[in-house]
């Protein structure tokens, strides 16, 4: 089995590392500061080309693999991990369940902008009681005179409150049926609820310890209506759906994760190179060259991991374990190789206009979002047989 990147795969890699070095880590540390989301370098993105890499060349897409979005996500993170997720988010999250399940009209009237980057998606599954647990989703959607009325709220979207978010999907409880026991089923539906629109509030923006580019907030949807066409394929399969789009988003997310490790471990590579104490570069001395030596070993095998799962998953194979593995193992990397990376800046490594200080904060997310270490260990050890 191999992993050698093709010659496309190189040039797109190089083309976007590029980008990440001379226009999106100089401008990293003044947005992180600002806590805006620099709408300029996401319009660059989109002439690149960035946001419709998967997506058929019909609908305004590149018409390029899965691997080509991951490659992408990794060599954005180096940079700036907030950048990164925007894209992420917005492909992975917000265009892809649309280009799985959508109809031929959902996909005509929408992806065409998506891939575009003038417009973003975004994917509204998690609610204070919900996420990995289907069962607790209390956001409700009832048919009436062909138009779902939505009600509800939702919690920590990405791309979300952006002033170029035109659509965000939500899972909503389209039904319920008593099963055999007496309990209760839930019947869960993917709606797409265009942006802005009557009756969706974006709450105010959480103040978080990292990602302070990237957007997030809260929805609240009260009596919200949209027509019954803008159902998300198969009325009661919102659910599922939304796993396979998760499987598959961890995929991307697992690059993201590599590209921060890898970051982290190019900040350090350097600054152990240039920094002399006692006469000498630090590198020389042995603790921080085997420190070195371990964050090398971490991106290698989160690449490892990530190629892997997106290899089984173009082939058509199952990837679920797999894309479990590399989100966790990638997720680690990532936050073991900035704590690294600060300890061997010393106290420069504490100051926020240090890239791996920035690292530091945004990394702790990656264990947690899409999919908290816990969930992939629950994924994985289902996979082997034990349930737990």
């Amino acid at each position: 089995m191999s992993y050698e990147l093709t010659a496309e795969h190189t040039a797109l890699q190089a083309s976007v590392r590029d980008f990440a070095d001379t226009v999106v880590a100089p401008a990293a540390y003044k947005y992180d500061t600002k806590r805006e989301l620099p709408y300029e370098i996401i319009a660059q993105m989109g002439e690149m080309g960035l946001f419709g890499l998967p997506l058929p060349v019909e609908y305004g897409g590149q018409g390029k693999d899965y691997l080509s979005l991951c490659l992408a996500v990794e060599e954005l993170a180096r940079a700036d991990q907030s950048i990164a997720v925007t894209l992420e988010a917005g492909v992975g999250l917000g265009v892809m369940p649309l280009f799985r399940s959508g109809t031929d009209a959902q996909k005509a009237e929408w992806l065409p902008r998506l891939a575009s980057g003038e417009a973003l998606a975004a994917f509204g599954l998690t609610e204070a009681d919900a996420g990995s647990d289907a069962a607790g989703t209390k956001t409700t959607a009832v048919l009436e005179n062909g138009e779902w009325v939505i009600n509800g709220s939702k919690q920590f979207i990405t791309n979300s409150g952006t002033r170029i978010t035109r659509l965000v999907t939500i899972t909503a409880v389209t039904g319920e049926s008593e099963r055999a026991d007496g309990s209760i089923k839930k019947e869960l539906s993917a709606i797409l609820v265009p942006t802005p629109i009557e009756g969706l509030t974006v709450e105010p923006a959480y103040d978080k310890v990292g990602w302070h580019t990237s957007d997030t907030h809260p929805l609240t949807l009260r009596n919200v209506r949209v027509p019954e066409a803008n159902l998300l394929g198969e009325r009661g399969r919102g659910f599922a759906n939304f796993v396979e789009t998760l499987d598959e988003g961890r995929i991307a997310f697992a690059a993201l994760c590599t590209g921060a490790a890898q970051g982290c471990l190019e900040e350090s590579l350097s600054y152990a190179g240039s920094r002399n104490v006692f006469g000498r570069p630090i590198g020389s001395n042995q603790h921080i060259a085997f420190k070195l030596a371990r964050m090398q070993a971490r991106v290698y095998t989160a690449r490892l991991a990530y190629y892997d799962a997106v290899a089984r998953m173009m082939r058509g194979e199952p990837f679920k374990m797999q894309a479990s593995i590399a989100k966790m193992v990638g997720s680690e990397a990532a936050m073991d190789n900035a704590r690294d990376a600060t300890q061997i800046f010393g106290g420069y490594g504490f100051m926020n206009e240090n890239p791996v200080a920035r690292h530091y904060r945004d990394s702790k997310v990656l264990e947690l979002g899409e999919g908290t270490t816990e969930v992939q260990l629950m994924v994985i050890s289902r996979a082997i047989g034990f349930p737990g």
